[in-house]
């Protein structure tokens, strides 16, 4: 999948880097576009920023050396185990009732944000309510730094297939763009959207529609 970075002009501040290179999209293996070097990006957003937010132009690999030169260090061994299982009990303790799901995937952490509790409809800017439950996200994901996130937009399958995979993405460029305004280091975020080729539920029924409309944070343990 190719993705572009489009930006319009906002009164939020965007820094980008122009460096254009090909990468390696980690939901799907297949090289991708990706027109920024450097993104942060905060408040409502005008536009969408999709792609690695690193400081370099090299994909994972990039995210991975920044990382690095962050000095935050790789996880080895049974410490990644551990890591992740703590990571997981402080993120249930913080998300408890609050509609955000948080599941296990061997050493991967998947928090699934459903649009109802997250963004008003055929909206992409986050709900002010939901604010202090990202807040909370920010800070786990503050406190284990040792680990790299990816924020990815799906939608169900009402509208036209190029309106809802617009609208994924500028949904998972809020939520990350949100995280990065509270502290999350950019350098760790890869950011997309899906549309509606990705669903966890029929699209033939209200309820699953609503579980397909969702922002998916995915957590995977930073091993270098």
């Amino acid at each position: 999948m190719r993705a572009k970075l489009a930006l319009v002009t906002t009164s939020i501040a965007v820094l980008v880097g122009a460096a254009a290179c090909t990468t390696t999209d980690p939901y799907s293996s297949t090289p991708r576009r990706n027109n920024t070097g450097t993104g942060v990006i905060a408040g409502a957003l005008g536009g969408a920023l999709l792609g690695y937010l690193t400081n370099t132009s090299d994909g994972e690999q990039g995210r991975k050396n920044a990382l690095i030169g962050a000095g935050i260090g790789a996880l080895t061994g049974g410490a990644v185990g551990n890591y992740m299982d703590r990571q997981q009990r402080a993120l249930e303790a913080e998300l408890s009732g609050t509609g955000v799901g948080v599941a296990r995937q061997g050493d991967n952490l998947i928090l699934r944000m459903p649009s109802d509790v997250t963004f008003a409809t055929n909206q992409s800017s986050i709900d002010p309510r939901f604010n202090a439950v990202l807040d909370d996200v920010a800070g786990v994901l503050n406190e284990y730094d040792r680990s790299v996130i990816d924020v990815i937009g799906h939608a169900d399958s009402a509208g036209s297939d190029e309106y809802n995979l617009d609208l994924s993405r500028r949904r998972a460029s809020s939520v990350a763009g949100y995280l990065v305004s509270r502290g999350v280091m950019a350098d760790r975020l890869f950011v997309d959207g899906r549309g509606e080729s990705q669903p966890i539920a029929s699209n033939d029924t209200p309820a699953g529609k609503a579980q397909n409309r969702r922002v998916e944070i995915l957590i995977r343990p930073f091993t270098g």
